[in-house]
């Protein structure tokens, strides 16, 4: 049987450059190394996750 110590990473995290700044107009935020996306929180586009599921029948008789 083989193992490994707990905790210790398999590979280093990506990164994605270190002076980076927002991209919206005259916000200076800095965003971190390890941040993909290129606004901050506070101008972040919204997004919304998909639902999975099915309507329950009432919900399908109100909204219809």
């Amino acid at each position: 049987m083989r193992a490994t110590s707990a905790g210790r990473a398999r590979r280093r995290p990506k990164t994605y450059g270190g002076e980076r700044v927002c991209a919206e107009k005259r916000c200076e935020t800095r965003l971190s190394r390890y941040n993909r996306e290129t606004f901050c929180f506070a101008h972040a586009p919204t997004k919304y996750r998909r639902m999975r599921g099915e309507f329950t029948t009432e919900y399908a008789s109100r909204n219809s």
